[in-house]
């Protein structure tokens, strides 16, 4: 080792020799050049070699700064002896900073790297080209300064261009004094004269002379001309790109010293080469894009439809490609979270921000048009509600609540999370003024449909207020905000009639994302008023008077619950009284709050779903000292919120907000406080006397509507469980708790905190679990029991066996045969006759929970009695409605007990003749033949629905019982609550039921509720698709053909959203019920299928055989030109066909996304389209060309089908919190792909179909979703690029590359360096 270490020492020095002899001998550097090659071969030393780098740079720096020096080491570089990159980083280090002295060496060293900068092909394709880029970093200190992982070659090649840029920038803001004026004072270059003190200066011009002056000025223009070419090159420039895309901190401190520089130099004003505008030009965010070369037509067109925003042109308009049908998908998903059979764990208004993000990143859509598309959306639903058919479950305060309430909620997520993504103060503010401004226009814009903008009637009041107030606001007059309380039409000015744009602007401005100024928009006030309006407000008190301080009087809660609050502070003033206020006054607060604030106070409606939520969840008294929970206390404050929020519809808009588990989280210490009390304590609540089993049976019933509870545990269930139907007490829990631990999220999510006021501002309480409950989980326990399996258990002489027989005796008091209590035939007791009244009485006046325990072995007597003869039917049903009468909470173990039963299989046929059980006949065949009529119209035919028949209709005898005890019940609001406990387990497990149990169901409530009828026959429709795999398939094909016009139905012939959705239904055209969108009557029946599992496989065949139609209707190219045959035959160009294969591959994603949510894409994404891929598919064989434009169009449908249901699953970011399960999945999937491109994996489709689904599923990932490339291990990624280039995509493997990351981002710059790279400019 010593004599290698003297060898090379020995060589060194002789290098120095001979430079120095030559440089006194004045050698012709040439010559000087070949003597040092001659000297390293001969010493078998490679080149280029960074050891005569550093030599030559320590010769001249700075003890032989003269010109034959530099000529030297030039002369070395163009001969490759020393590597021109390293030379550049050595002399960046030493010349930069002593530039003032030696400006010369300054000017030198920009003439190099004019040379050599622009040449990084030679030092990739060169030797020693790993070892030189480590000799870089290790004198730059890349890794350090950029956080750089590794030493990959390619990655110091980004870090070194930019680093000369960045040096070159500061040097020149040095130069000018303009450093001091940067964020840091200061550059974290050492490019800050150090020489000031040193005496040899550049020798060839003895000493600093005013000549010297003017060159340094002249070195700062060069500097700043080579920062401008760097710019404009396209290798350099693609290079600074990746810096820009993948290192954004960086880049914005560099950005802004550059913003600095063009504003203030006068450099760049003096240069002949550029000027400040240039500048700004070439280093601007849009001036260089990494774009991939289409090779073919049909690919440039493609990426033309993905990229433009809008959908196709006129010509192809009338097959469903308008531009409306961009949002489909906020359609489907507005009209599926109407079911209010179906509660969510989520808010609304966040799945709907992701998902408006999804669908303006794939569609490339302006934000204006984003907003605008997310307005109509709504608007299309609230008028698709406006004349439906009425039924059990209203849906038009919901439908309001989704236009008034979520939308503005999720636009206010949009617009904040926009500002709050901006690294930089002034960026934050340019951004939220445009997307600001796109909002505003979007709302202009809706006063041009004016024919979604007639408000519903309850609504039309409302809107009328709205429109007053902007018309006083313009005619300078000024009122109070109550100064239209009371207030009728005939009050009104003259003319201001309002509509739902009215009211959509009044939400917008209570959010602070609108002000008044959105009163003098054209058109949005019509007319003046002169003078102000009577008002009523002074013969009823109202808000105006509670923010006074006028006490809550009957009069004033009256017009208080009818009225709803119209700002915050209003809203927080009742939940002040609520919270502080005397007993009778936080009952009349709690009313206020249930009341029409709740329904349809939509400006401040989180806020009072959340109040009320907090409300029943009261604090302990200071002073509290006893026994018992305090909750009890609170008995008629609970009762009051409890009874106020219980129907389905308020329950939904709980659910709509995303607080189901914060009020499943708050009831359940009211059960279990209420159902551990004896009902010996009464309270007067608004003239109504309560107990505790009233207070319990409330809270109980509210609660059970969070969750499927009839459907047996997911470990006993024998089918798929559909998606959305395994919520359980312990998952409501676990999200509440997971809600409550989100502080540190909270505090980092700043727009979440904005949105919340100082009484809203965080979740209270602590974790809870549902053993904190020991009540309420035996129940719970019990409950899965006895639905798992027969009921067992009850040992005579028990508590529970004597409350058993005290229920027996109480429901079945009236009976008396032979003198005798029928209790003991049913029960299996003793003989002996039963208690008395008195003494069933004192029996029963015990704890809920202690009674619920025993109801399962009542049923189950009960339903043996009436089996085996010793009950009739009709003293069954009045036993049962006298149970739930005494225990409303019982209602909960009937409907689960005879719903287990009913599955069981065990129990006899009851025969519905209308003797001893009620009859359908009278209308039975009526509704069989309305079910097949819709189905039919829908185009779902189902040659075994069999419909008539002359043997009586049958029906499960648990199943009979249950609807007997439901058709007992009038309809009015004390009973609601019940009924919407009980009417979807029943229909549920009607549906279930072999047919024709749910007509049979339908046809009894048909006869009770007539003006139901549309309604249930409607929901009936669904039990067909869930015994009929067939049916969802049909189904699911007419959701292709209608949207895309495919068919010659009456109501899709159009295509688009009103064919898949249609307007409502009901009976709107005489002859009876209408014919209903097939979309529609799919998102009200999916939910019925057992196994959705299937969906995804029909969806990828559906798709496409429309691809397959889509192709046969393409025109001939030369006859494009003529419109008359494009409209004769229905044909479409070659840019309408992609346009409607996008509008089939969306409808296809949204299908499967709302069908099964993030599961049931990962299925599709990892196993159907992989299996697709692998199988074999036949083609046509006369097919011809059109067979390959099938392929090459079908690849690009699942490129689309597959990104698009990526992004409403998983969404376009981080935010999502389904985008955890996003990685793993894209990765496997991203590993087949590039199996399949190295030929590793065999397929069976055509060759043409797998490289368009290559070429568009990348395409569409890095124009749409590059955030996904960042959790992809960079090796999938390389790997897959290499793929690409092997399939002649070398453009497109280098877009892959350079949206993946800082681990990509080194080959992505060799790739860009080897020439793979277009521009647009």
């Amino acid at each position: 080792m010593a004599m290698v270490t003297g060898q090379q020492s020995s060589l060194w020095d002789g290098v120095i020799e001979l430079t120095k002899l030559a440089q006194l001998k004045g050698t012709d550097p040439l010559m000087w050049a070949m003597q040092l090659s001659s000297t390293l071969n001969s010493a078998g030393h490679s080149m280029p070699s960074t050891d005569v780098a550093n030599l030559l740079v320590s010769h001249i720096c700075w003890g032989n700064n003269d010109p034959i020096a530099w000529k030297f080491l030039e002369k070395a570089l163009a001969l490759r002896i020393a590597p021109p990159m390293f030379v550049l980083a050595l002399l960046s280090n030493r010349v930069i900073t002593t530039r003032r002295s030696y400006p010369v060496a300054y000017r030198l060293y920009m003439e190099l790297l004019k040379i050599y900068a622009f040449s990084l092909t030679s030092l990739i394709n060169g030797p020693n080209y790993q070892k030189i880029m480590e000799a870089i970093n290790d004198t730059l200190h890349l890794s350090q300064i950029f956080g750089l992982q590794g030493s990959e070659s390619g990655l110091i090649v980004v870090g070194f261009v930019f680093t000369i840029v960045w040096e070159l920038l500061d040097a020149s803001l040095d130069d000018e004094g303009l450093l001091e004026l940067t964020a840091e004072k200061k550059s974290r270059w050492h490019i800050t004269s150090q020489d000031m003190g040193l005496n040899n200066h550049d020798s060839f011009a003895g000493g600093r002379t005013e000549k010297q002056e003017l060159l340094s000025k002249s070195n700062t223009v060069m500097a700043i001309e080579i920062i401008g070419e760097l710019f404009r090159d396209k290798v350099t420039s693609a290079i600074l790109y990746l810096v820009r895309t993948n290192m954004p901190t960086h880049w914005e401190s560099f950005t802004q010293n550059l913003r600095l520089l063009v504003s203030n130099s006068s450099a760049l004003r003096n240069s002949k080469n550029i000027s400040p505008e240039a500048l700004v030009q070439l280093t601007s965010d849009d001036h260089v894009v990494l774009s991939r070369k289409c090779k073919t037509s049909s690919h440039k067109r493609f990426h033309a439809v993905m990229a433009s925003g809008s959908l196709g042109s006129s010509a192809d308009q009338c097959h469903g490609a308008s531009p409306a049908v961009l949002w489909l998908p906020i359609d489907l998903f507005l009209e599926d979270i109407m079911d209010g059979s179906q509660v969510a764990v989520t808010s609304a208004a966040e799945t709907l921000t992701g998902l408006v993000k999804a669908l303006q990143a794939v569609n490339s859509s302006p934000w204006k048009d984003t907003f605008l598309g997310l307005w109509i959306a709504a608007l299309r639903l609230v008028n698709r509600e406006r004349d439906s058919s009425e039924g059990p479950v209203p849906r038009l305060d919901t439908c309001l609540c989704v236009l008034l309430s979520i939308t503005p909620l999720a636009i206010v997520n949009l617009l904040e999370e926009e500002e709050m993504n901006c690294s930089s103060t002034n960026q934050r503010k340019e951004s939220s003024r445009k997307r600001h401004q796109d909002l505003v226009f979007s709302l202009q814009q809706l006063g041009d449909f004016e024919g979604l903008m007639t408000p519903p009637l309850p609504a039309a009041p409302l809107a009328n207020l709205a429109a007053a107030k902007a018309m006083m606001f313009l005619s300078g007059i000024s009122v109070g905000s109550g100064y239209f309380e009371g207030m009728s039409l005939n009050d009104m000015p003259v003319n201001c009639v309002g509509n739902l744009r009215h009211l959509i602007v009044e939400a917008c401005i209570a959010r602070n994302i609108l002000d008044t100024s959105a009163y003098l928009w054209p058109g949005y006030v019509k007319g003046r008023c002169n003078q102000v309006p009577r008002s009523v407000s002074s013969q009823m008190p109202g808000w105006s008077s509670l923010m006074k301080g006028s006490p809550l009087t009957p009069q004033m809660v009256s017009s208080l619950v009818s009225t709803p609050a119209s700002s915050l502070a209003e809203i927080e003033k009742i939940y002040e009284i609520a919270v502080n206020g005397s007993d009778d006054d936080k009952v009349s607060a709690a009313a206020i709050l249930c009341g029409a604030s709740f329904a349809r106070g939509w400006n401040i409606q989180e806020h009072t779903v959340l109040f009320i939520t907090r409300l029943l969840s009261p604090p302990v008294p200071a002073n509290y000292s006893g026994t018992e929970s305090h909750l009890i206390g609170y008995a008629r404050f609970l009762n009051v919120l409890l009874i106020g929020v219980s129907s389905i519809d308020c329950v939904q808009i709980f659910s709509l907000h995303g607080l189901v588990p914060q009020l499943a989280g708050a009831l359940m210490p009211i059960c279990e406080a209420f159902g551990s009390c004896a009902p010996n304590v009464k309270w007067i609540v608004m003239s109504e006397e309560i107990s505790s089993h009233a207070v319990f049976s409330n809270a109980f019933t509210l609660l059970l509507k969070l969750w499927r509870f009839d459907q047996p545990p997911l470990e006993h269930r024998m089918d798929a469980v559909p998606v959305g139907a395994h919520l359980t007490p312990e998952y409501l829990l676990l999200v509440r708790n997971s809600q409550l631990t989100s502080s540190d999220d909270l505090q980092k999510d700043q727009s979440k905190i904005k949105r919340l006021t100082r009484l809203s501002s965080t979740l209270s309480g602590e974790p809870i679990f549902l053993d904190s409950f020991p009540k309420l989980t035996l129940w719970y326990r019990q409950h899965q029991a006895c639905i798992a399996s027969p009921l067992s258990g009850l040992v005579p002489g028990t508590p529970v066996h004597q409350i058993v027989e005290a229920l027996l005796n109480f429901m079945f008091r009236k009976i008396n045969r032979t003198g005798q209590s029928l209790t003991p035939a049913i029960s299996g007791s003793s003989s002996s006759s039963g208690p008395g009244n008195e003494d069933v009485s004192l029996h029963l006046k015990l704890p809920a929970w202690d009674i619920l325990e025993a109801v399962p072995f009542v049923l189950d007597a009960a339903l043996t009695g009436c089996a085996h003869g010793r009950l009739s039917p009709r003293e069954l049903a009045t036993g049962l409605k006298d149970l739930a009468d005494f225990l409303p909470a019982s209602l909960a173990t009937i409907v689960s007990y005879f719903s287990a039963e009913v599955t069981r299989g065990i129990w006899m046929l009851a025969s519905m003749n209308g003797t001893d059980w009620p009859s359908p006949a009278a209308n039975l065949a009526t509704v069989e033949q309305q079910i097949k009529k819709i189905l039919a119209a829908t185009g779902v035919n189902v040659p075994s629905l069999t419909v008539g028949g002359n043997s009586p209709a049958t029906l499960p005898l648990p199943l009979a019982a249950l609807v007997s005890l439901t058709i007992t019940y009038k309809l009015d609001r004390s009973t609601d609550r019940f009924l919407n406990l009980m009417g979807p387990a029943l229909s549920n497990l009607a549906t279930g039921c072999p047919w024709p149990c749910m007509p049979v169901m339908v046809a009894l409530w048909a006869q009770k509720v007539k003006r139901w009828s549309d309604f249930l026959v409607f929901s009936a429709s669904r039990t067909v698709f869930h015994h009929n795999r067939d049916a969802v398939v049909q189904l699911l094909r007419m959701c292709f053909t209608a949207t895309l016009g495919q068919t010659t139905s009456s109501i899709a012939s159009n295509g688009g959203v009103g064919a898949l959705l249609g307007h409502g239904y009901g009976s709107h055209f005489s002859g009876g019920i209408s014919p209903v969108a097939p979309g529609l009557l799919y998102l009200r029946v999916h939910r019925a299928v057992p196994n959705v599992m299937f969906m995804t496989e029909e969806v990828v065949s559906l798709l496409m055989h429309s691809v397959r139609d889509i192709a046969s209707s393409l025109v001939p190219a030369e006859k494009l030109k003529k419109s008359k045959y494009v409209r004769k035959y229905g044909q479409v160009s070659l840019a309408g066909a992609l346009t409607r294969v996008k509008l089939a591959a969306t409808l296809g994603a949204s299908l499967v996304w709302i069908t099964g949510g993030v599961i049931l894409v990962q299925s599709l994404i990892k196993e159907t389209l992989p299996s697709w891929f692998i199988s074999s598919h036949g083609t046509d064989p006369g097919g011809g060309m059109s067979e390959g434009l099938v392929a090459t169009l079908g690849g690009k449908a699942l490129a689309c089908f597959a990104v698009i249901s990526g992004t409403f699953a998983w969404g376009v970011d981080s935010s999502s919190p389904a985008a955890k399960r996003r990685s793993s999945t894209l990765e496997a999937h991203l590993e087949f792909v590039a199996g399949a491109l190295h030929g590793k994996i065999s397929l069976g489709c055509n060759k043409a179909t797998c490289k368009s689904y290559v070429s568009g599923l990348i395409s569409l990932i890095v124009g749409c979703t590059p955030n996904w490339l960042l959790e992809v291990d960079v090796e999938v990624l390389k790997s897959l690029s290499t793929g690409l280039k092997q399939w002649d995509e070398e453009e497109l493997a280098l877009a892959l590359l350079s949206s993946s990351g800082i681990g990509a981002m080194g080959a992505s710059a060799e790739m860009i360096i080897e020439g793979g790279m277009n521009f647009v400019r």
